[in-house]
């Protein structure tokens, strides 16, 4: 599938609020006693499940708008080094982007910004502080969590992207880092010692700590955050008409964006997320999607996102 095969990934993509689950959007929400029912019997939903019936007296509350945010260009991301679960800090370019970005946040007229989530990492942290200062929003309350850190790269952590490709080829380099379900060689025993040493982690069981992922990892542990921390936020801030903000890496989006829109395996190595450029979803009560769409420039977003693909030659 080409780049230009998936262009309504990258453009304006209007939902129609009565089309099935399988027309592009997940299948309604399901609370948590319902998830651990299913999950009993082998099942685990994508979505949750917003109450069947609407409340006494009235409609379901209206739902806000969700703004997905890779950070800033990185210190690694401008040398072409795989980067993953190292900590990195912004390039002045990427600094520049997390502002730009804040600007077309504040620019949008109906856009209520309530709630940020973001990574543990200092990329996408900096990203979030710089964005919301640009928005005038730096007083909005901010959670963090390991569930929304970059997709683990193992052993390729701070090698280059084009002399990997050079050493294992460029085929074997491409299905490391889009194909979905093979990942790339692991940390050694030491490095993973080392990592959990990290004071971020150190209420994590060693269990939980990846030594290498693959996108199908990613997704495994970021479809819970999702249930469970910004289901829930979405629907308490849409009684008020508020939005939520997340802001996270590359492939942890990716596996946001696979799940709230559907994208089947085949089809998700195709997504590029371009740096520093908000992704704008509207749903409807149900939480299918109405509307996606970068904000800004949609010929620079797609720039940007075919500027990512070729970082490994």
């Amino acid at each position: 599938m080409s780049l230009d095969d998936t262009s309504f990934l990258l453009q304006t993509c209007f939902i129609p609020a009565d089309a099935d689950a399988g027309a592009g959007h997940g299948p309604p929400y399901t609370s948590p006693h319902d998830r651990s029912t299913e999950a009993r019997h082998g099942h685990h939903p994508r979505t949750a499940d917003v109450a069947n019936a609407p409340p006494p007296g009235g409609t379901l509350p209206p739902v806000p708008d969700l703004v997905l945010l890779r950070h800033g260009e990185s210190t690694w991301n401008a040398a072409n080094l795989f980067t993953g679960w190292v900590d990195v800090d912004l390039t002045p370019a990427g600094q520049a982007e997390a502002s730009t970005a804040g600007r077309l946040l504040a620019e949008e007229p109906d856009l209520d910004l309530r709630v940020v989530h973001t990574s543990v990492l200092t990329r996408a942290i900096r990203t979030a502080e710089l964005a919301l200062a640009a928005a005038g929003r730096s007083w909005l309350p901010v959670r963090r969590h390991w569930r929304l850190n970059e997709r683990h790269y193992g052993a390729l952590q701070g090698r280059n992207k084009k002399e990997t490709a050079a050493v294992y080829g460029l085929e074997q380099v491409k299905r490391w880092r889009r194909s979905y379900d093979e990942p790339p060689p692991a940390l050694t025993p030491e490095e993973a010692a080392r990592q959990a040493e990290d004071p971020r982690y150190h209420d994590l069981p060693p269990s939980a700590l990846p030594a290498t992922e693959c996108l199908a990892d990613v997704v495994r542990r970021a479809v819970p955050y999702w249930e469970d921390a910004l289901v829930p936020d979405l629907l308490r801030w849409g009684s008020v008409g508020g939005a939520v903000l997340v802001v996270a890496h590359g492939n942890s989006i990716r596996a946001l964006r696979k799940h709230i829109e559907g994208i089947s395996d085949a089809d998700i190595p195709a997504l590029e997320i371009p740096t520093g450029i908000p992704y704008r979803y509207r749903f409807d009560e149900s939480l299918a999607v109405l509307e996606a769409q970068y904000l800004g420039d949609l010929d620079a977003a797609r720039a940007a996102a075919e500027a990512v693909a070729r970082q490994a030659g």
